[in-house]
């Protein structure tokens, strides 16, 4: 019976997993964030200490078990903002010695490939994960559970952090990847062609600086008030510029690779145009596909007491020095 702590940016989130299915997954996301179009590490860090024990007991409540019962700990402990990940680790270390059970340290990305494993107990190794988030995108190969090998990198903004920033710049609320992807349904993606950055033939890499200036050399060409009168296909043109490198890429990975499955992972996956255009070309190949559902896109617990499982159920204990590593490296 394992209890999962995720603190690694502004959500707070406990879950308890048993071996089998998640009884609970409860997540607080801080809304204090909103006032500033992004996240503020200090009020996010701060933000974790009062609601950190309340959300572990709902998480206890809704699994209808009590702290005795629980048999190990699972916590993120990397990457992320170090005041937050500082939290949710001497939390779990604090439960771990006063319960007398063990707990793992976590990498939060590979929480969210086992995200998919959650939602598809039926996914077996070998898959391509593409994770996208406002922190991270990558590609990644995954040969068996446990063992991860990066095939490509954001070199600069990740997918997510894009959404937001052209969102902000749009002014069209934050956060600005929900915003942008409900506008583009009603807009039209060939209207406004913003460039794509592949990197190279065989690049498994993602940059996406150049199409976040190119929106902003396109607002100032126009004008923000004019701009505003087309949200609709500019938020369009620009999701559409985003989404054709991201599925071109681990459609790459899985040619590259040769494996049958591609996953998504991270809160971008949660993306419905990204889903389904990876979807349709991915069927064409003979591809399986597969993401998690939005609370397991997220920022969650969940996929925190899953890779928990995995390690606790080996024998992996993490010992009560370890640090948070803010950038650790999958």
């Amino acid at each position: 019976m394992i209890l999962g702590i995720e603190t690694s940016c502004d959500d707070t989130s406990a879950a308890v997993y048993d071996g089998r299915r998640l009884l609970s997954n409860v997540i607080s996301t801080q809304l204090i964030h909103r006032n500033f179009g992004g996240v503020v590490p200090e009020l996010a860090s701060r933000s974790h200490i009062p609601l950190i024990l309340p959300v572990i007991r709902q998480a206890l409540d809704q699994a209808g078990i009590s702290k005795s019962a629980i048999e190990g700990l699972a916590v993120t402990h990397g990457p992320g903002l170090a005041g937050s990940l500082l939290v949710g680790l001497s939390t779990a270390k604090g439960l771990s010695l006063g319960l007398g059970i063990p707990f793992a340290g976590i990498n939060h990305l590979e929480g969210h490939i086992w995200a998919n494993e959650l939602a598809h107990p039926e996914i077996k190794p070998p898959f391509v994960v593409l994770i996208v988030s406002g922190g991270h995108t990558q590609v990644v190969h995954v040969p068996e559970w446990g063992t991860y090998r990066v095939l490509g990198r954001t070199r600069d903004d990740a997918a997510g952090e894009a959404f937001d920033k052209v969102g902000k710049l749009l002014e069209a609320g934050y956060p600005g990847g929900p915003v942008i992807e409900r506008l583009a349904r009603d807009g039209d993606p060939e209207a406004v062609r913003f460039p794509r950055a592949y990197l190279g033939e065989d690049s498994l890499d993602f940059s996406f600086s150049g199409l976040k200036t190119a929106v902003l050399n396109f607002v100032r060409k126009h004008g923000l008030e004019n701009v505003k009168k087309n949200l609709p296909n500019i938020a369009a043109g620009f999701q559409s510029a985003v989404l054709d490198v991201l599925v071109d890429k681990i459609l790459l990975a899985v040619r590259l690779t040769g494996v049958k499955t591609a996953c998504l992972a991270g809160g971008v996956a949660a993306n419905r145009a990204l889903q389904q255009r990876l979807l349709n070309t991915a069927s064409q190949q003979g591809v399986s596909v597969f993401w998690p559902p939005p609370a397991l896109c997220s920022d969650n617990a969940g996929m925190i007491a899953r890779a928990g499982y995995f390690y606790l159920s080996r024998g992996d204990v993490s010992p009560q020095d370890l640090s948070p590593r803010p950038a650790l490296n999958l």
